[in-house]
């Protein structure tokens, strides 16, 4: 009897325990976070690589889908016909709050690679200025840096340059475009 009783009250004591346990404190989203909300929506796109060496001038044009993933990332699903090859990509932007910077990575169809993207919202608040070192496909077994940025001219309307550093510490363009919402879509919180 002395044993069933302390059984019961031992439950007791642990059920009470765990009901007061604190559920742990998940970060709130801060206004970095609802910039990226300006990609929400359907986008097609138009960019046009720069002719250099022996490369000529591309034509590349897609579509971005762009969907949040709760209230932190921006998840961008791009489709593109590069001069006739077609790629797919996904590239995940979101707001490291300890770090205090733009963080995202990128992954595609024509290569194994996966970019990590560090970086910030110029002053002007309209522009999102993102770098990456990754595979330099100018100099096979080298790295390099990257840049992409992405400018929003209007709510619908946003630029997006891409550029590499050359051997003198210098960003040279190697790709520019213009992508334009079609539909603001849907925010799916699928995070949710």
């Amino acid at each position: 009897m002395i044993k069933n009783f302390l059984s019961v009250a031992m439950l007791a004591l642990l059920c009470i325990s765990l009901s007061q346990a604190q559920e742990p404190d998940f970060p709130n989203p801060e206004p970095q976070h609802q910039w990226l909300k300006q990609f929400v929506g359907q986008w097609t796109s138009s960019s046009r690589t720069i002719a250099s060496g022996e490369q000529p001038a591309m034509q590349c044009t897609g579509t971005m889908d762009s969907r949040m993933l709760g209230e932190f990332w921006i998840v961008n699903e791009i489709s593109g016909d590069m001069d006739g090859t077609k790629f797919n990509a996904i590239l995940t932007i979101g707001f490291d709050s300890d770090r205090k910077r733009y963080v995202g990575t990128w992954i595609d169809s024509m290569m194994n690679y996966m970019w990590h993207y560090e970086g910030d919202v110029e002053a002007s608040g309209k522009k999102l200025v993102l770098i990456a070192e990754g595979p330099n496909v100018m100099a096979e077994g080298k790295t390099t840096k990257f840049r992409d940025s992405y400018e929003f001219n209007t709510p619908d309307t946003l630029t997006s340059t891409s550029e590499v550093m050359d051997d003198d510490g210098n960003w040279v363009t190697f790709m520019k475009g213009t992508v334009t919402r079609r539909s603001n879509g849907d925010s799916g919180d699928a995070g949710k």
